[in-house]
């Protein structure tokens, strides 16, 4: 998780509840949340830690909790940042641990990522 973006939301919302903002590494997070907005961690981590983050998100999911964002559905970098990926891809991660109620193309990305992302809204099963 990122120092910058911490200190970037402390900067712009300073009435933010410091005790809901989490600095540490993504994969040793221990909490429950009923909901968790994915906009750009997905496609930040190396392609094989992708299984690891499904089983992670649904762990960290409280009973029928949701996971929705933004995935990039285009081929992107292969050696850095951002990783880009298909909708197959993605159902074979996120399918054994969640209902997929939306994986579909995004009707209102910024214009530059316009045709090129998935909206996805999931449930943990």
């Amino acid at each position: 998780m990122s120092k910058t973006a911490i200190d970037n939301i402390k900067k712009r919302i300073p009435e933010f509840p410091s005790s809901h903002l989490i600095l540490g590494d993504f994969f040793e997070v221990d909490d429950a949340f009923d909901l968790i907005i994915e906009q750009t961690f997905f496609c930040a981590l190396n392609p094989n830690l992708r299984e690891n983050y499904a089983q992670k998100m649904h762990q960290l999911l409280k009973v029928k909790g949701t996971l929705a964002g933004l995935f990039f559905s285009v081929p992107l970098y292969t050696d850095r940042p951002p990783f880009g990926g298909n909708k197959k891809e993605y159902l074979s991660y996120f399918q054994p641990y969640f209902k997929i109620h939306d994986m579909a193309p995004c009707y209102n990305s910024y214009s530059k990522r316009n045709g090129k992302e998935l909206f996805v809204k999931l449930t943990k099963k």
